[in-house]
């Protein structure tokens, strides 16, 4: 039970910590990730908040693997949806007047940051396995229905986003090509140390707890 607990309380640190990192990237106006791009450019398009359409396009990629893979809609995956896009919301109400880059090099830092901030918040949350997301569980259905390789499903995933945020104005550039080429290795790079503290500080009292 114990152990279950710090697995919902790394699921929520790592969104808390994703969201603002996607913030962040967002106000640095030089290009997010392809996901954040399309809601960038949905929110731009459409009005609503890039919050509210995380939560819509989250939910239409629930519905989308559910269809081609067969099977009923993982509602797990519909709370991350909820919680990112909750968070989303919140940290861009936060950071929308507070940070306002308007230097090259106020707007590098400032996605930079986000761009560390995100990989380590993913890390965090895919070391807690509590709940799928989304375009995670897209890019294995993907996998299982083409036969490619993750890499490939995730690359050709990608592309299809850019295109689709460029046809409504997201928020494309330089940055989007940046996430998209250091994005992986920075999450794996996160990940190797998340776990070593995770078997240093967790599993050791969860082992203990067990025995006794």
């Amino acid at each position: 039970m114990k152990r279950s607990y710090q697995r919902f309380f790394y699921y929520l640190t790592g969104i808390i910590l994703l969201s603002l990192g996607i913030a962040l990237t967002i106000q640095s106006r030089l290009g997010t990730s392809p996901f954040d791009a399309l809601l960038v450019g949905l929110y731009r398009t459409f009005g609503l908040t890039i919050g509210s359409w995380e939560i819509v396009v989250g939910f239409s990629m629930i519905v989308f693997n559910s269809i081609v893979s067969k099977k009923r809609p993982e509602l797990f995956a519909i709370a991350t949806s909820l919680f990112t896009g909750a968070g989303i919301d919140f940290w861009m109400f936060i950071v929308r007047d507070t940070i306002v880059p308007e230097s090259i090099l106020a707007q590098s830092m400032t996605f930079f940051l986000g761009m560390v901030i995100s990989g380590l918040g993913i890390a965090i949350n895919l070391q807690a396995d509590f709940a799928p997301n989304p375009f995670d569980r897209m890019m294995l259905v993907v996998k299982q229905v083409t036969g490619w390789t993750i890499s490939f499903s995730r690359i050709v995933i990608s592309i299809f986003l850019v295109i689709i945020a460029a046809f409504f104005g997201g928020a494309i550039g330089i940055g989007t090509i940046l996430i998209t080429l250091f994005s992986g290795p920075l999450i794996h790079l996160f990940m190797t140390y998340v776990d070593r503290l995770d078997r240093r500080f967790i599993l050791p009292h969860t082992t203990i707890n067990n025995q006794t």
